[in-house]
């Protein structure tokens, strides 16, 4: 299993260029802990996280005393360890253990397509730990992977969060956040209708919306 087949992609990413006050924003309304930085021809040349930023924020609560003009390019992470989308995960998985670091970013031709996160080397694991043998003969598990994104982005009923698909063999994974079991459901259906599909596991947790309060 290499990283593409576990990585989360559509991955955000800030400009070099944007204030530390712009990159704050981000991190909070996105609900991501770090966040790939990159120059005007969409290479990234850094990483930028809430550590990275603490130290600004400080000083800026501190003083308050325009510290909106400082740059991402001023606090991010520079020394960044990346990987390709090829590389096998158990290496990647070595790198993060040698390195103490949480995520590593995927990269093709310089620019970013993914991250990998402890959490998706996790998912990896418990995919291959299931039956995975039979690989369909005329389906490879990426395009598997990318058909069921496309099959269950953009309907009425997509409403999981923070979804996830590994492929394994034609095992399908799936994992998010769904407000319904209706919800939950639709999404195994979509995957099980993919051509390649020999099963699907579904791990979404339910996790109903806040109730909405009514003005007496």
């Amino acid at each position: 299993m290499q990283a593409k087949d576990v990585m989360s992609d559509g991955v955000l990413s800030v400009s070099v260029d944007a204030s530390v006050l712009e990159a704050a924003r981000l991190l909070v309304n996105c609900r991501v802990s770090a966040m790939p930085v990159v120059d005007e021809a969409g290479t990234m040349t850094g990483i930028v996280s809430e550590a990275d930023l603490m130290s600004d924020a400080a000083d800026y609560i501190a003083s308050h005393d325009g510290r909106r003009a400082r740059k991402v390019a001023d606090v991010m992470t520079r020394d960044v360890i990346t990987a390709s989308e090829d590389t096998p995960i158990a290496q990647i998985a070595h790198l993060m253990k040698g390195r103490n670091i949480k995520r590593i970013p995927i990269l093709r031709k310089g620019a970013i397509v993914g991250i990998v996160s402890r959490i998706d080397i996790l998912r990896g694991l418990i995919s291959l730990s299931g039956d995975g043998d039979e690989v369909h003969p005329y389906r490879r598990d990426e395009e598997v992977r990318r058909e069921i994104y496309a099959a269950c982005r953009g309907r009425s009923w997509s409403q999981a969060k923070q979804m996830d698909v590994v492929v394994n063999g034609g095992v399908v994974h799936l994992w998010g956040v769904a407000p319904t079991d209706l919800v939950r459901q639709a999404y195994r259906a979509a995957a099980e209708n993919v051509p390649g599909v020999k099963t699907v596991e579904v791990h979404m947790h339910i996790a109903p919306p806040p109730a909405t309060r009514v003005g007496l």
